[in-house]
């Protein structure tokens, strides 16, 4: 990606800004992450979020919102055994065998229909702006539609349509998805961050601690819009009966919440933290100058 200038550039920053956004992942698929989604969003480090529109606690994200910066998790799988929920439109080729989506990716790619997924893709974000919800950004549910060029079809499609950036993790290269996704973004216009990073993706209890996995994570960051990915969640019984890996979800909460903190890394990392509103927004800026020019 050499050959694009960093997006903090594009979108007119001072040359060499590091831009950080903080996106809490998670909001509507329990009501435990719904409380560290939203406590991590006002009292913590995070400036965006991602809801899960089908997920069995989406309403009460609704409910809860204040107007923070939200973007919708596009979902087209369901792979916690327990909370096993379906899509919001009538879509057989979208469905498993117990009524829900695919758990595999495999099973998604295999059977979905492409009109029934791009149905219910929009159908996700137009839900979500109904709620009341000022959708930032998009992003891909386990980035099942990232990783075959049919289903990356519909979200750029989407993310043209309403003007939106688009989230996806840099370990999805040309390379090992096979086609060039983030180029093609840019080509046509959307915006996505620079690098998109998950600290925690192998995160375990014999891991390092939150607090040290961000801290690495803010300390390696380079110029151009970074985007650090947690999923935080409030400890409570639901939590520990609906994934066994409630742990790590804990400790990101109490991480993210540890402001002072984090504040003075980013003032000795020189870093600016932004969210994908302001990226969105700035973007939009860009364009309406352009076209009354």
């Amino acid at each position: 990606m050499d050959q694009y200038p960093l997006l903090t550039e594009r979108l007119g920053f001072p040359k060499g800004t590091k831009a950080l956004i903080v996106t809490s992942d998670c909001l509507g698929f329990c009501y435990s992450c719904n409380v560290g989604v939203y406590d991590t969003l006002r009292n913590g480090i995070a400036t965006s979020a991602r809801l899960i529109v089908p997920a069995p606690w989406s309403r009460d994200a609704v409910q809860r919102y204040r107007g923070e910066d939200i973007g919708v998790e596009l979902t087209l799988n369901s792979s916690n055994p327990i909370l096993h929920f379906g899509p919001v439109t009538q879509a057989p080729s979208l469905l498993d065998g117990q009524g829900g989506f695919p758990i595999t990716l495999e099973d998604l790619w295999d059977h979905a229909d492409l009109a029934e997924t791009r149905r219910e893709c929009r159908a996700q974000l137009e839900r979500a702006i109904y709620w009341g919800f000022d959708v930032s950004h998009l992003a891909s549910e386990l980035d099942a539609m990232v990783m075959r060029p049919e289903f990356f079809d519909i979200l750029l499609d989407l993310a043209l349509e309403f003007d939106l950036p688009i989230s996806f993790p840099d370990y999805l290269n040309e390379e090992r998805i096979g086609f060039p996704a983030k180029a093609l973004t840019m080509e046509v216009g959307v915006i996505s961050p620079d690098k998109v990073i998950n600290p925690f993706s192998r995160f375990s209890q014999l891991d390092p601690s939150s607090q040290d996995l961000i801290e690495d994570a803010i300390f390696s960051i380079d110029e151009g819009v970074t985007e650090l990915c947690i999923r935080p969640a409030q400890d409570t019984p639901e939590l520990r009966a609906i994934t066994p890996n409630w742990a790590t979800y804990i400790s990101q909460k109490a991480a993210a919440c540890e402001r002072r903190n984090f504040d003075h890394m980013l003032s000795r990392a020189n870093i600016e933290l932004i969210s994908y509103r302001d990226i969105r927004n700035r973007a939009r800026a860009l364009k309406d100058g352009l076209h009354s020019s």
